[in-house]
């Protein structure tokens, strides 16, 4: 139990994430499993509230989509009925074209113009869907083409 408090003293983490270095440090799986639970009784652990905050800390440091949300939660070991639920909710107060507008806007900040074919590539890094994507470049370039269109169009 004080190895688990110090790792979770150094920063927030998962309960897969502390399964997990309980698990390397030697530990017994049924005292991983009570230890856990007990952390999970005293609050300082909560997959639900960690996924809020991370979301809220991506979003607001660097716009990402959906895709790449529910992608980093799942590589934090948080539940994927859990990572769903909380993306869902982060997207009722900021919707995903919304994001991938400010994902745009602060590469133009910073002086540099992407393509449309540039533009579909980064919004596709930042795991924005194809329907977000398509309506971003539609008003980028004027609806002259599907993203599809233009992007074969550079191949």
């Amino acid at each position: 139990m004080r190895l688990a408090v110090r790792y979770l003293a150094v920063r927030d983490r998962t309960s897969a994430q502390v399964r997990q270095w309980l698990l390397r440090k030697g530990a017994p799986s049924d005292q991983i499993e009570h230890t856990v639970v007990r952390l999970s009784d005293l609050r300082y652990l909560n997959d639900r509230a960690y996924a809020e905050r991370w979301i809220a800390s991506r979003v607001a440091g660097r716009p990402i989509g959906y895709k790449r949300l529910r992608a980093e939660l799942h590589a934090k070991g948080v539940d994927d009925s859990i990572a769903e639920e909380t993306i869902r909710e982060a997207f009722r107060a900021t919707n995903e074209d919304m994001l991938a507008r400010l994902a745009l806007d602060s590469v133009q900040r910073r002086g540099r113009r992407l393509t449309a074919i540039q533009s579909v590539r980064f919004l596709r890094q930042r795991g924005f869907g194809e329907e977000t994507i398509s309506r971003m470049i539609g008003d980028r370039i004027g609806n002259e083409g599907s993203v599809h269109d233009t992007e074969h169009a550079g191949t």
